[in-house]
């Protein structure tokens, strides 16, 4: 008899494997565009082009240098509203897809991202003028987290689940499903063109949607490889590429989507000015919106903090991407008599950054061991806010700021196209300066002082943002206890911005920060509609009947009244209640 028992869980456990086993991943042909390739050189655009001109011809090109990348027709109205047509006509065939189907396809975004993560970095970088580095981190690890997360846990997160009753519903089933939403939008920003693009495709592709990715004007050239990378995936599977399309455009154009009455939802991730354009535009069709928005997050060091041991994490926070990072720190709040041992620390390592391309002045970027690396940090996306930017600055200065180094724009010597500005120290900042309260985005280590903890929560929480904050101690119970005070979405302790790398988290924040969440079993569900089913259990068996003394037309009103009363006793009051509601339901 033991023989069959062995014989039948070993059969048991070879089926589990097997199901277990990994299918195989199927290969896309390689995306790797020669502007991206080792040792590429090109037209340097005059400073008198324009990023759009007047036939709304978008001119792409690499802020790192002035190379000219591409020069490409912006998307018009007509051909908004035929892409939100196509996608909405493959969404009615995707929508039926099983969770398999769309693993699937996130499965072979994986392998291509990962087995071609140097060509994808060259196209970030290329685009942004962001490092290898910057790109790594931003663009490549947050995406593989995304992929990872989702395709170990959205099937859970979806499916239909049980909701529990009450003894009124004893014999009814309550179930919650999750359906596919139709068509999205996603007006992504360009401080990470490829995260910000595939992650709203991984979450709206595997909730069943079609998804419409509005690119910054900035990234149209990175955005349609990216976009070539995900059709070749979506070929592979068999899945239907119009699901994804993408929009380039000008203002003049964008409202042609935004106020599209198709769209089942918008996320927009960008500045507080532009993400009330768009909720306003949203709003007469009653559109859901999610607005990331801008951040301005502090990093509150608290008394007796290792400053050694996190400075070199304090220099990543800040100069990640050249502060072009939603949630990089925009503040460091010390305690007054550490100030100047903050500013002492990092100075050095703030004047020893290199600006310049990484991608043309690198042993990364030639492909070669030979020479040697003089870039740690990238370009600014633009120009555009360099004038507003040392404005900011010198204002502080006026009213009292120290300004260490840096402070105002640079102009290469190898790529003075380039959009280039000094990593910068300020110190000794007021709450009451511009520059405390507004949104830098930019290269700016900028240190306030503070006289006790209190001040130091109060400062923190006094900006008209929400997005993220950071605490700094030694004392894990008082670390938890300012996180605690803190106004905002999300906060790390005795970190920055690595929650990110958890999916399974939410990511959004309050007040001009925004509303709504994406990432985590909140942003996927966000992307669904939630649909209650009740039903019989034993179905045409027991089920629902009126009772006569609330029957139409009613007979006796008094009756009827004692009759729900008791009802409601019998529900939902004590065991005494329930006792003593017998006699008035019969």
């Amino acid at each position: 008899m033991w023989w069959y028992v062995l014989w039948a869980v070993v059969t048991l456990a070879l089926a589990r494997l097997v199901r277990a086993r990994p299918r195989r991943v199927r290969a896309i042909e390689r995306v790797y565009p020669e502007e991206a390739q080792p040792g590429w050189s090109g037209e340097v655009r005059s400073p008198h082009t324009p990023l759009i001109d007047e036939d709304q011809c978008i001119t792409c090109y690499d802020p790192a240098t002035g190379y000219v990348l591409a020069r490409v027709p912006g998307d018009t109205p007509d051909t908004i509203r035929d892409k939100v047509r196509r996608a909405k006509e493959a969404q009615e065939v995707w929508r039926t897809s099983s969770f398999t189907q769309r693993r699937e396809v996130l499965r072979t975004m994986q392998a291509w991202i990962q087995r071609d993560a140097e060509a994808v970095a060259r196209i970030a970088c290329r685009d942004t003028g962001k490092t290898a580095i910057d790109a790594a981190f931003g663009e490549l690890l947050t995406t593989c987290a995304k992929l990872a997360w989702t395709i170990q846990h959205g099937e859970r997160i979806l499916r239909p689940e049980r909701r529990s009753g009450n003894l009124l519903l004893a014999h009814k089933r309550c179930t919650v499903y999750h359906e596919p939403l139709g068509v999205v939008a996603a007006c992504v920003s360009w401080n990470y063109p490829v995260h910000n693009m595939l992650g709203p495709i991984i979450s709206s592709v595997f909730a069943g949607n079609a998804v419409v990715i509005k690119c910054s004007e900035h990234v149209v050239w990175s955005s349609r490889h990216v976009l070539e990378g995900v059709y070749r995936c979506l070929d592979a599977c068999g899945a239907p590429r119009d699901i994804v399309q993408l929009v380039a455009c000008g203002p003049m154009a964008v409202e042609a989507l935004t106020r599209d009455a198709r769209l089942a939802h918008i996320t927009f991730i960008g500045s507080d000015a532009v993400g009330r354009r768009v909720a306003e535009a949203a709003a007469p069709q009653l559109t859901p919106t999610t607005l990331e928005l801008g951040g301005k997050d502090p990093a509150l060091i608290l008394p007796g903090t290792d400053l050694s041991f996190f400075a070199s994490m304090f220099m990543r926070a800040c100069f990640q991407a050249m502060g072009q990072n939603c949630i990089g720190i925009e503040r460091f709040l010390v305690p007054d008599s550490m100030q100047d041992d903050l500013a002492a620390l990092v100075e050095p390592r703030i004047a020893a950054l290199r600006c310049g391309s990484t991608l043309d002045e690198t042993r990364f970027g030639l492909a070669s061991d030979k020479g040697e690396d003089v870039v740690d940090a990238g370009a600014m996306i633009s120009d555009a806010r360099f004038d507003a930017l040392e404005a900011l600055i010198a204002d502080a200065v006026a009213q009292g700021a120290r300004l260490v180094l840096g402070g105002k724009r640079v102009v290469h010597e190898k790529w003075p196209m380039g959009h280039y500005f000094a990593p910068t120290l300020l110190t000794h900042v007021q709450p009451t300066m511009r520059i405390a309260q507004e949104e830098v985005f930019g290269p700016v280590f900028l240190v306030m002082p503070y006289s006790d903890v209190e001040q130091g929560i109060q400062l923190a929480n006094n900006t008209p943002y929400g997005l993220g904050a950071s605490v700094f101690g030694r004392d894990h119970a008082e670390c938890k206890r300012v996180a605690s005070k803190l106004a905002c979405g999300m906060v790390n302790i005795n970190d920055f911005g690595i929650s990110y790398l958890n999916q399974g988290l939410p990511f959004g924040g309050c007040k001009h920060s925004g509303y709504g969440r994406f990432a985590g079993p909140e942003g996927l569900l966000g992307l669904t509609a939630p649909k209650a089913v009740t039903e019989d259990v034993l179905f045409g068996i027991i089920q629902t009947s009126i009772p006569p003394h609330v029957d139409y037309p009613l007979r006796d009103t008094r009756r009827s009244w004692r009759f729900l009363q008791s009802l409601v006793r019998l529900a939902f009051g004590s065991l005494w209640d329930r006792i003593q509601a017998l006699p008035g339901l019969l």
